[in-house]
């Protein structure tokens, strides 16, 4: 009895490692091919004055038959003992990568072949690499024509030994690893008599011990939206569902715009009545009970489990161009329906698919597998592909051409969705009987907010409490805010957490905006490693806001070490930790920058200090 859970395959491999021939002769074995069609294989093969060739099977275009390179991707579906599966087959030219990204990306499982006579090589590395990239952690490696080694169960053992250290390597840890003669099925269907040595499973019975992923429908809601349309006076919202279910009378989000309203209706274009819900894979239109504002690119979530929100994102990609990535690079990102600008923020890690190890470059180069830090101008909805691999993978454009394919992590990203949430409605502004002049003139100076930022170790506590003892001295009004203070009484509720982490500077933010309007000149030392954070707390405080980039190189940072906190992160103890395992986002136009790397300790404190008596000197404010 066949399971009703259809197994989706891919089959990988080198170029000429016999992929297309085990398609073929499996779709034979398994009694899957139309009427007439090994006949018409057997036919083309004697023409030609050579065995039956099943990789004709595949053949669509008649270049293939002539280069021998397939150069496209092909569906074909087949039945086992247990279950109805599809096979996804991505080439193996390494011209037509882009086809087996887009390929391996919906399987639930791949194929490895490996010729037994050349085994492992740089594409067999490069494909298992992406399988790995893409997610797909099952694998059933098949150690092909066997015939042209005579059968040697050591050349077996160590073509398969090779395979299986590598995808050790990155992860991969095969379910089984076959030999087989693809033409001639040997192992494929049933044993081979030809290898009584080996014991194992044949592929087909391989293929039925391997798991199904949970249906999209039970994961999150996920519909990007596609276009909008207006029929009568109804505005009808159009796309796919890729993920959960959808239902009439739904509270949806939409993301990035953080509006939401309610599925009124479900559209239907054929006979009979409206449906009442959708699932994943169907298209549909619906309408809105409010006229909110929704655009292509929209994505459309239920309010608790929703998409995160933010401008930064890192990326595994697989680069494809011949002109290398490097940061400050400019790109068009393709993400489900919507499409953003985005630069290329730091190029973590590029490495070599040959030997797994880091290449030590910052660019990225043709064929590279790498990890970059994106950033985009706005908010982006998104999701980690381990959470949401429908919406988790992405796309980078130039002009006109795909260059490179990869997938969303989000770890050590905050999500900043509670940053532009506002919980209450019924506000109202009470204006102040003072002025901002009156405070001035009654304290001698403006308010301020002095907000140091800068790599841990860099040496912010240590420079603020400094300025702010010597502007005390000269009878100002000020104060310093610092992860200390503030983590013991109003953030006392908060982790560490990224989203902790990120409401920790909205927060202080925010008082330290109150503490300018009161008059007060306010200095904070925060390392407040992403701009958007910083922007926002510019935007609390307008007008009276002062960026100071308290800058020092990594290595002077570690040497410092005031807290043993590198150390820590060095040996793992510390997760996320801004420099090392998470990013900084350096100022790019600050008001003032001090290199305590470079200067003394006086300097830099007669700098801040020379800073904020000029701009908050009465005349200035």
């Amino acid at each position: 009895m066949v399971d009703a859970a259809q197994l989706r395959l891919v089959v990988v491999g080198h170029v000429d490692h016999g992929k297309s021939t085990l398609i073929g002769r499996l779709l034979h074995d398994t009694g899957s091919l139309p009427d007439g069609k090994a006949e018409e294989v057997r036919a083309i093969s004697a023409r030609r004055g050579m065995p039956v060739e099943w990789s004709f099977v595949l053949d669509a275009l008649q270049a293939e038959r002539d280069q021998a390179i397939t150069i496209d991707t092909t569906r074909l579906w087949f039945r086992t003992a247990r279950r109805s599966c599809v096979i996804i087959d991505a080439p193996g030219h390494r011209e037509f990568l882009r086809n087996m990204i887009s390929g391996a990306a919906e399987a639930d499982a791949a194929i490895l072949v490996v010729d037994a006579q050349e085994g492992m090589r740089e594409q067999t590395r490069r494909h298992a690499y992406l399988l790995h990239l893409l997610g797909i952690t099952q694998v059933v490696v098949v150690v092909n024509k066997m015939d042209a080694c005579g059968f040697s169960e050591a050349r077996f053992r160590e073509v398969g030994s090779a395979a299986t250290g590598y995808l050790a390597r990155i992860g991969l840890h095969p379910v089984a690893v076959i030999p087989i003669v693809a033409r001639d099925g040997d192992n494929l269907g049933q044993a081979s008599g030809r290898m009584p040595w080996y014991g194992g499973p044949s592929l087909l019975e391989s293929l039925d011990g391997l798991l199904v992923a949970a249906p999209d429908s039970t994961r999150p809601l996920r519909l990007p939206i596609q276009d909008v349309y207006k029929f009568d006076e109804r505005r009808i919202l159009v796309g796919r569902v890729e993920a959960g279910r959808l239902r009439v009378g739904d509270s949806l989000l939409f993301s990035p715009s953080n509006r939401s309203a309610r599925v009124a209706t479900i559209e239907s274009w054929g006979p009979g009545n409206a449906p009442l819900e959708a699932g994943a894979g169907d298209s549909v239109g619906f309408t809105l009970d409010e006229p909110v504002f929704v655009e292509r690119g929209d994505v459309a979530s239920h309010h608790d489990q929703a998409p995160k929100l933010s401008p930064l994102f890192r990326c595994h990609l697989f680069w494809l161009s011949d002109r290398p990535l490097v940061p400050g690079r400019s790109l068009r990102l393709k993400l489900a329906t919507d499409e953003a600008r985005v630069s290329v923020e730091t190029v973590e890690r590029v490495v070599d698919t040959e030997t797994l190890e880091p290449v030590d470059r910052t660019e990225v180069r043709r064929n590279d597998m790498a990890t970059v830090v994106l950033r985009c101008r706005e908010l982006l909805s998104l999701d980690p592909h381990a959470e949401s691999p429908a919406t988790g993978r992405c796309a980078l454009i130039d002009g006109f051409d795909t260059v490179a394919g990869g997938v969303i992590d989000l770890v050590g990203f905050p999500d900043q969705r509670p940053t532009v949430q506002r919980r209450s409605s019924d506000l109202y502004m009470v204006e102040h009987l003072l002025s901002a002049e009156a405070r001035a003139a009654r304290n001698g100076h403006a308010g301020a907010v002095i907000w140091l930022t800068g790599l841990s170790g860099a040496g912010k506590s240590t420079l603020a409490m400094q300025v702010e003892r010597e502007l005390f001295a000269r009878g100002y009004a000020i104060y310093v805010l610092d992860g200390d203070n503030v983590r013991r009484g109003l953030n006392a509720d908060l982790g560490f957490a990224p989203e902790d982490r990120a409401e920790n500077i909205r927060r202080v933010g925010e008082v330290a905006a109150l503490f300018a309007d009161a008059g007060v000149v306010v200095i904070t030392a925060f390392i407040s490693p992403y701009r958007a954070d910083r922007e926002r707390a510019r935007a609390a405080a307008a007008g009276c806001f002062h960026e100071v980039y308290v800058r020092a190189d990594l290595a002077t940072c570690e040497r410092r070490d005031p807290k043993g906190l590198y150390q820590r992160a060095r040996s793992g103890a510390v997760a996320e930790f801004t420099g090392i395992s998470a990013p900084y986002e350096e100022p790019e136009d600050p008001e003032l920058l001090v290199d305590t790397a470079e200067n003394s300790l006086e300097a830099c404190v007669a700098a801040v200090v020379r800073y904020v008596v000029e701009r908050t000197a009465i005349s200035a404010g």
